[in-house]
């Protein structure tokens, strides 16, 4: 079924996501392979799925494009994508019931509704509801920074961010969502389950848990197991795979050159000598606990063509 979208307002993601890939659309726009652009590729992939970014880009964007698998190991995200495609409307109605109380409380007493919802959603993990859906949502609105981050334990530990008039219940972009969504297939799983889907009419999109520049830089965990180098070292077998079975990909990644010039880790993993090529592209650091860190840094864009 060809989704048929009811008007012409872009819909956006409806997570903040700490990493999206909002600022580097056009980056990664100019850099989508012609069979893309051209209609040839008919099934998009991202193994990542994350906030979105990308594929509500390319979702509106190129209408050649038949079918989404999109894929998360975040149990609680992926839910969130399905209950988004097949029950937006409770959802909304469980966010409208949220954002009432919230700009309803007292600055003071907000902290606690914050609290309130958090050990909710961390106590509740067995619920498989619209309703955690939008505790997920409005837990992601309302706390610094939009972080999503959990701990080993798999809690949601981010403070409260203290904002006067956060966004907390889109209604019509949750709405466009759905309606983009209902081409897609939504599964939780790890990476490697792209196989099964990729061939030469796909294109896959990769956005990893970044590999830290820093040894203080990872503490965006969004699953209770963090993404270590030999994942990385996974995904670039993978990559490889995909090349071999003429796949096409884009993968972003951190730029471990910001800190070491002499760290070669990607470019050992994804030789020029086997197709792969690495563009290094500015982006903006927004989350960064000292201010004078925070700014332009180079990101690495990687494909096989």
């Amino acid at each position: 079924m060809t989704t048929v979208l009811s008007d012409t307002k872009q819909a956006k993601p409806f997570l903040k996501w700490a990493g999206g890939k909002g600022q580097l659309i056009d980056d990664i726009d100019r850099r989508l392979p012609h069979d893309l652009k051209s209609g040839k590729i008919k099934t998009y992939i991202e193994p990542f799925i994350g906030g979105g970014a990308v594929f509500f880009h390319i979702a509106q964007k190129y209408e050649a494009l038949k079918k989404y698998i999109l894929m998360d190991i975040n149990q609680d995200l992926v839910a969130c994508y399905n209950h988004i495609k097949y029950k937006v409307e409770a959802l909304i109605d469980e966010l409208k019931y949220l954002e009432e109380q919230y700009f309803s409380a007292e600055a003071e007493e907000r902290n606690d509704l914050f609290l309130k919802v958090r050990i909710e959603f961390n106590h509740e993990k067995e619920d498989t509801t619209p309703k955690r859906s939008a505790k997920l949502i409005f837990l992601n609105r309302t706390c610094f920074n939009g972080l999503y981050r959990v701990n080993r334990k798999g809690d949601f530990n981010v403070p409260f961010g203290k904002y006067s008039k956060p966004a907390i219940c889109s209604e019509h972009n949750l709405r466009r969502a759905s309606e983009i969504l209902q081409n897609a297939e939504i599964i939780c799983g790890d990476f490697s389950l792209c196989k099964e889907y990729a061939n030469k009419h796909s294109f896959v999109y990769f956005d990893p848990p970044y590999r830290p520049i820093s040894k203080t830089a990872s503490f965006t965990s969004y699953a209770k197991d963090s993404f270590s180098d030999k994942d990385q070292a996974r995904l670039a077998d993978l990559c490889k795979w995909l090349t071999a079975n003429k796949t096409k990909f884009l993968l972003s990644n951190s730029d471990p050159k910001n800190e070491d010039p002499e760290d070669n880790f990607f470019e050992n993993h994804f030789p020029e000598s086997e197709g792969f090529r690495i563009d290094r592209v500015k982006a903006s650091r927004a989350i960064n606990c000292k201010g004078d860190k925070r700014g332009h840094i180079n990101e690495l864009i990687i494909t096989n063509y």
